[in-house]
């Protein structure tokens, strides 16, 4: 079953999936502290703002692709990375459900709206889904933060999910326009 759901890309989409992946665990580090000196003061949890950074990987690898399950396929692939190597955010076991939930929601939205090309709207509501799936779950298991600064919270995650998801289109769209990845894919062969 997992053989036939991964049969369905090609190996340029496959590698594209594991960039996403490795790109979206790669920045975390560098984005969450950085988040902190803001939201520090403001106790508010520096992975709600941080998120949308580093979970436009998620909804642009889903934009580019275009494939039914490549969120989740994100997901899952950050989620081994940083259980197997033990970086930065390990929750251990539970860095499955925290990564795998936020791709989980990302193709769920695309799935029920039936989305097929992705617009403007389209990342910037997979933004916001991802980023505050995964805020809202971490908060459950984790920080079980009271009503009023968990909305707090869930806000300041639907903005920056929110901006994540535009910075994702405008990656997606000067990629189109500038043809990068059709004459990579003629380049190196990938026509499928």
């Amino acid at each position: 079953m997992i053989r036939r759901f991964l049969n369905r890309f090609s190996i340029f989409e496959i590698i594209i999936i594991a960039f996403m992946a490795t790109i979206g665990v790669a920045i975390k580090p560098v984005i969450v502290p950085l988040a902190h000196i803001i939201t520090g003061p403001l106790y508010i949890p520096g992975g709600a703002v941080a998120g949308g950074l580093y979970m436009m990987w998620v909804v642009l690898g889903a934009g580019l692709i275009g494939k039914k399950g490549v969120a989740t396929l994100i997901s899952v692939v950050q989620a081994i990375m940083v259980i197997s190597l033990g970086i930065y955010g390990n929750h251990g076991v539970l860095s499955l459900l925290t990564y795998i939930l936020p791709g989980i929601i990302v193709d769920l939205y695309l799935l029920l709206f039936r989305v097929k090309q992705f617009s403007m709207v389209s990342y910037f509501i997979g933004g916001i889904l991802a980023n505050i799936s995964g805020t809202f779950l971490v908060n459950v298991i984790f920080f079980r933060l009271p009503f009023i600064p968990l909305m707090l919270t869930l806000s300041a995650a639907s903005l920056s999910g929110g901006l994540g998801g535009l910075i994702a289109y405008t990656i997606s769209n000067r990629l189109r326009k500038n043809d990068a990845l059709n004459s990579f894919i003629n380049r190196r062969g990938y026509n499928d």
